[in-house]
């Protein structure tokens, strides 16, 4: 049976840092003080210090435009058509960044197969053919577009080139897991869904897969759909931009839904084989869900934590910036597992291992 192997990971992000121009809109929503302070607590409990958008924040923070654009201004915030026309706009743009960082060169030629993740924009023609003009691949390239599947859609892409690898072990497969989060901020006091907006930021990554024996071997792969669990992720499309709702439930659900299927994820392998943890960075207490489930040493998570910290959670993309991270280090020989999760609630699990550059 042939193998197929995750050779090339990179990724790229929007030019700016909102993050400290979001936490300053956030707390304006929050008219009660004791209430903007616990915002406030807790996000420097989230341990996110930068997440990247398109959007540029205003020069002051205090007038009615959140971003110099006047996207978002106070009282009167997008549509959905809006947004939509926003993505089209820069999505292409920041995928076609990526795959280009993949240094494809004159294999680009050679890419048989696209695949595309995405659950914050949709047009069409979309990205998928919109990549194979700017990067200038073969126009026999088979497209798919896996789409709405939230933070574990990049899992579930690894799933389908490792299904194409091993029935055609010639091919050569692009994937693309592109996300522009802070599309969707909505104006609200609601503290709850304030406390989810903390969490978003924009990326894509692009990797490719082939049975070329160098990078990641991608061993196997396990979905667990936790009972009674759909309504605390939710994602839908309304007249404002598509609506999220993320329940305080999540982390304890994953918790237990992990600590519970550990067998079935791992195929039965001790959890302390594993040296490479490629863990969704959905929030730091997700983190420490995870953490707390299979018994993990403090820094067994670091690379996790470090995405977290450094560029939030962008969704399909962010599993993809650890595994990024885990690539440039790893130890030949080293078994990994990589873990999201997202609407259902679904846990998207892989084992693979470290093969050598």
């Amino acid at each position: 049976m042939t193998i197929a192997y995750i050779n090339r990971i990179a990724t790229a992000v929007p030019p700016n840092d909102v993050h400290a121009a979001f936490l300053h809109f956030a707390k304006s929503l929050l008219p009660d003080p004791s209430r903007s302070a616990l915002f406030e607590r807790m996000a420097k409990k989230s341990e996110i210090e930068h997440r990247f958008s398109y959007f540029s924040p205003a020069e002051s923070l205090g007038g009615p435009a959140i971003d110099r654009d006047n996207f978002y201004v106070r009282g009167n915030f997008p549509s959905t058509g809006a947004r939509m026309r926003f993505f089209e706009t820069h999505a292409p743009g920041l995928a076609q960044q990526a795959v280009d960082r993949l240094q494809l060169g004159a294999d680009r030629a050679l890419v048989t197969h696209l695949l595309v993740t995405c659950c914050t924009g949709l047009s069409a023609p979309g990205l998928d053919l919109e990549l194979v003009e700017r990067c200038r691949l073969p126009p026999t390239v088979e497209r798919t577009f896996i789409g709405f599947m939230g933070c574990y859609a990049a899992i579930n892409a690894l799933k389908v080139a490792r299904h194409i690898v091993r029935s055609e072990p010639h091919a050569r497969v692009l994937v693309v897991n592109l996300e522009l989060c802070t599309l969707h901020l909505q104006e609200t006091q609601d503290f709850e869904r304030l406390l989810s907006f903390l969490l978003w930021g924009d990326g894509c990554s692009a990797s490719l897969v082939s049975a070329e024996a160098r990078g990641f071997e991608l061993e196997d792969f396990c979905a667990l759909v936790v009972p009674g669990s759909r309504e605390l992720i939710t994602w839908n499309v309304r007249d404002s931009g598509f609506d999220m709702l993320l329940s305080g439930q999540v982390p304890a659900m994953i918790q237990d839904a992990v600590k519970g299927g550990l067998a079935e994820i791992l195929h039965g392998s001790p959890a302390d084989a594993v040296r490479l943890w490629a863990v969704h960075p959905g929030g730091r207490t997700v983190l420490d869900a995870v953490e707390r489930a299979i018994g993990l040493a403090p820094a067994a998570l670091s690379t996790s934590r470090d995405v977290l910290r450094q560029f939030g959670n962008m969704s399909s993309a962010s599993v993809m910036f650890v595994m990024n991270a885990l690539l440039r280090s790893a130890a030949k020989g080293a078994a990994g597992c990589a873990m999201a999760f997202g609407p259902g609630l679904v846990a998207e699990t892989m084992r693979f291992r470290a093969v050598g550059i």
